[in-house]
């Protein structure tokens, strides 16, 4: 009865990219975060900041960042069915609108810094605001 000394340990599974390691629970990085849900990549909650925000009409748009997942994304709260918030800096605009609820965000855009991204909202009633990037 002496197999278990004969065992061999399981062989460990070798990283197939050089994706930079990751915290539990967050699914991408960079370009890879472009086009994606935030909440469900992992790159919300405690991984996100507001870097930037702005009042337009009743409403608050932000730019919410990740480090982790080195993107951006907007937030729009405080709105109405039908407003539309946009997500800028990255290669492709992401837009997110209001269908239910009084708030919507974007899918991510890959920025390199903070300060890349800019939300701006459009309002059914016709107003417009944005960030200020840098701000």
């Amino acid at each position: 009865g002496d197999d278990a000394a004969k065992a061999t340990p399981p062989p460990s599974a070798a990283p197939t990219t050089k994706a930079p390691e990751l915290p539990v629970g967050v699914e991408c990085s960079g370009a890879d975060c472009a086009g994606q849900d935030p909440e469900v990549m992992g790159c919300g909650g405690e991984f996100a900041r507001t870097v930037a925000s702005a009042v337009v009409g009743g409403s608050k748009v932000e730019v919410r960042y990740s480090k982790v997942c080195s993107a951006a994304w907007a937030r729009l709260t405080e709105a109405a069915i039908g407003d539309t918030v946009q997500i800028t800096g990255g290669a492709d605009p992401q837009n997110g609108e209001v269908m239910g609820d009084t708030d919507a965000y974007t899918p991510m855009v890959a920025v390199k810094k903070a300060s890349d991204a800019k939300a701006c909202a459009t309002l059914t009633s016709g107003t417009k605001g944005c960030t200020d990037p840098g701000a």
